[in-house]
């Protein structure tokens, strides 16, 4: 034990020592040294966590954790994408008006749909996966949702983390991966999608579902239909409205509330402070749920997965400029791809 405090000593500067706390500061440099004493307490076999307490340094020690690389599980989610890409067909597929139970052939109406939908949701999500392996996060492969959902065919995807995030500049980048990715992929998708989108006279509207716009949305819908007249509407392409999708989803998961991405990006940047922007968000989803009641799902899904969010391994190490750089970047996204009312009813007109 002596010679463990002797090696601690030299990056630690130790004042008392608890069961499974030791209480002090860690040495400038910081990060680097915090580096050199996970390594120390992994060849003694604890896991440690480095927290700011104050003005002072603790680290609490685990034992037992311990971090092992899995082999790749590559047939669950391949599975759940080949399902996923049936449901999607299949959804896609009737908004175009075929029906693929009585004619199989029909299916290849969904492809535009499917395809788009798919490349944005999968591209999020492999950033994710891509950024927290290069951050040392052990993490699955996407698994979709083949959920036939009977507005877009399923319920999204995700990745598992499977190891803790080991600094909070880490959660930024493994927190905004994911958004950024599909946003970038979302963009070219949905300016392809208005292309082949087309105007609707009053005549022609049947009823159903309208979708408002975001900032971004309502811009690129702009180039392409700069005056819409009257009780006219734009139906839009597959592609497009698998664009919007990609959009919105951006911004759901940009929200700052517990295990979003949004969240993971807020508690890194604002750290103890977070849970009065939380407090904010909600305040603001409750008054946007008065006009579209659905904003009252996602606050209550946000409650039950639970807003508290689970600590990094150093949560001493402060952000640096690009980091904070990529907190604004996530900022911007979500002004960007915010709708504040997603969905309204679209009734035919009267016929007098």
């Amino acid at each position: 034990m002596e010679e463990l405090l002797t090696r601690i000593s030299e990056y630690f500067e130790i004042e008392t020592i608890e069961e499974n706390c030791i209480k002090g500061s860690v040495r400038e440099p910081k990060e680097k040294n915090i580096a050199h004493l996970k390594e120390i307490f992994k060849e003694a076999g604890f896991f440690p966590f480095f927290i700011k307490e104050g003005t002072k340094d603790l680290i609490r020690l685990v034992s037992g954790v311990v971090l092992r690389e899995e082999k790749t599980n590559f047939i669950l989610p391949l599975i759940l994408l080949f399902l996923t890409i049936l449901t999607t067909l299949f959804i896609g597929s009737l908004h175009r008006g075929g029906n693929p139970l009585t004619s199989p052939k029909d299916l290849i109406l969904g492809i535009p749909f499917s395809f788009s939908l798919l490349l944005i949701l999968g591209g999020h999500e492999l950033g994710h996966y891509f950024t927290a392996r290069k951050n040392g996060v052990l993490a699955t492969l996407p698994l979709f949702l083949p959920i036939p959902h009977p507005l877009i065919g399923t319920m999204g995807a995700f990745i598992r983390i499977k190891s803790i995030i080991p600094t909070r500049k880490a959660l930024i980048r493994v927190g905004i991966a994911g958004p950024l990715t599909g946003f970038l992929i979302a963009i070219p998708i949905t300016v392809i999608g208005l292309r082949y989108s087309k105007l609707i006279t009053p005549s022609e509207l049947k009823g159903g579902i309208g979708l408002g716009s975001s900032i971004l949305f309502r811009f690129l819908s702009n180039l392409f239909f700069k005056e819409i007249p009257p009780g006219s509407d734009v139906l839009l392409h597959p592609m497009a409205f698998a664009g919007w999708l990609g959009l919105f989803v951006t911004a759901m998961n940009l929200l700052p509330l517990g295990q979003l991405d949004g969240g993971h990006i807020a508690y890194a940047f604002f750290y103890k402070r977070v849970r009065i922007v939380q407090g904010v968000m909600v305040a603001i989803l409750l008054i946007l749920g008065i006009k579209w009641p659905g904003w009252y799902f996602w606050v209550l899904l946000c409650f039950l997965l639970g807003l508290r969010h689970p600590p990094t391994q150093d949560e001493i190490t402060g952000l640096k400029r690009q980091e904070k750089i990529l907190a604004l970047l996530a900022l911007l996204l979500f002004i960007l791809t915010f709708t504040p009312f997603p969905f309204y009813e679209v009734s035919p007109p009267k016929i007098h």
